[in-house]
C-alpha cells in the first residue's frame, strides 16, 4: 500500500450517491489537517481560514465556489471568500478535483468551541451529513465540553461516526497512549462506531513510507472510513439523519440500545492511491446562474 502525498479513493459504484462525511471537534483538533490528508491538498484559497468561515461543503468538480443564504439563495464569492459572513450564509460551497471527493462530500465545520460563532452555525447544515468524523486532541481527548454537544446530536449518528484521537504523537509513551485510547472507549462506549488513535502530522510526512503511513494510524482510519462509506453508499445503514438538534438543556430519552441499534461488522475494504492531481484556481461563478 502507498501512503500519502496523494489523495486518497473510496472505491464504490460510480451509480451510487456520494455519502456526507461532516468533519467536527473543537478548535484546533485537527479538522481541517485531517480534511487536507484526505483530499490530497489544501480545501481553502490563500490566507482564508476555516475558523473565519461557515461549514465548508466540498464536492467533486471543477465549477466556481458559492455561497449559499439563510434563505437558500446561492452567490457567487470571490477568491478570497472576503464576502462570506457567518451571519447571513448557512454554508459555503467548494468544487475540488480530488478523487477521494468523487466518492465522498466532504463538510469542514467550526470549531464547536470557538466562542466567536454561535452553535446554530453549524446547527443549520449537520442535518445533511450521512456520517460524522469527531476530531478530539488526545492529550485532553473527549473534553466535558464535547461530550455536552454529542449529547445534543440525533443518535441515528451514533453507529456512523468515528471518534479520532488527534495529535497522538504529543504522547510520548505506548503505556500513557493505550490508557488513553482505553480511557475514551470507556467513555464514549456505545456513542461512535470506532475510536482511533491517529498523527495526523505524521501521515502527511509519510510521503511513500508504508511503515510510517501505518504508524501514524492512518492506514486504520482510511480504511475504518471506506467501510463506512460504502455500507451508507449501498443502503446497509442509513442516510440522511433527523435535522433535529436537542438542545443541551433538554435530557435524552431512552438507553442506548434503543438509540443506535446492532453494530455494523466490517469488511475488508480497497484502496487505491492515485497521483495527485492539481485542480484549478477557484474563480467567482459566472451571473445570473439559472
Amino acid at each position: 500500500m502507498s501512503p500519502h502525498n496523494t489523495p486518497l479513493v473510496l472505491e464504490q459504484p460510480q451509480n451510487e450517491k456520494r455519502p456526507r462525511v461532516a468533519l467536527m471537534g473543537e478548535f484546533s483538533a485537527g479538522k481541517s489537517t485531517l480534511s487536507n490528508l484526505l483530499i490530497g491538498r489544501a480545501a481553502l484559497p490563500v490566507n482564508v481560514t476555516a475558523t473565519q468561515l461557515p461549514p465548508v461543503w466540498m464536492s467533486y468538480g471543477t465549477e466556481p465556489s458559492y455561497k449559499v443564504g439563510l434563505d437558500g439563495q446561492e452567490q457567487e464569492v470571490d477568491d478570497r471568500f472576503s464576502d462570506v459572513s457567518v451571519n447571513d450564509t448557512r454554508c459555503v460551497r467548494v468544487f475540488l478535483d480530488s478523487t477521494f471527493l468523487k466518492n465522498c462530500d466532504l463538510i469542514d465545520m467550526p470549531g464547536i468551541s470557538d466562542p466567536n460563532m454561535a452553535a446554530e452555525v453549524w446547527q443549520r447544515v449537520i442535518g445533511e451529513a450521512d456520517i460524522v468524523i469527531w476530531c478530539s486532541h488526545a492529550t485532553q481527548a473527549w473534553r466535558q465540553s464535547e461530550a455536552a454537544v454529542w449529547d445534543t446530536m440525533p443518535p441515528e449518528l451514533y453507529e456512523k461516526s468515528l471518534l479520532l484521537l488527534t495529535r497522538m504523537d504529543r504522547i510520548l509513551s505506548d503505556r500513557d497512549r493505550a490508557r488513553v485510547v482505553k480511557r475514551v472507549q470507556s467513555e464514549t462506549q456505545g456513542l461512535f462506531r470506532e475510536v482511533l488513535p491517529v498523527s495526523l502530522i505524521q501521515a502527511l510526512d509519510a510521503k511513500g513510507d508504508s511503515e510510517v503511513w501505518a504508524a501514524s494510524g492512518a492506514d486504520h482510519l482510511v480504511k475504518s472510513l471506506m467501510t463506512l462509506t460504502d455500507e451508507v453508499a449501498s443502503g446497509k445503514i442509513g442516510r440522511r439523519v433527523s435535522r433535529k438538534i436537542r438542545p443541551a438543556n433538554e435530557p435524552s430519552t431512552g438507553g442506548l440500545e434503543d438509540a443506535i441499534g446492532e453494530r455494523v461488522v466490517e469488511r475488508p475494504a480497497r484502496m487505491v492511491m492515485p497521483t495527485r492531481v492539481r485542480p484549478r484556481p477557484l474563480v467567482s461563478r459566472p451571473p445570473n446562474r439559472p
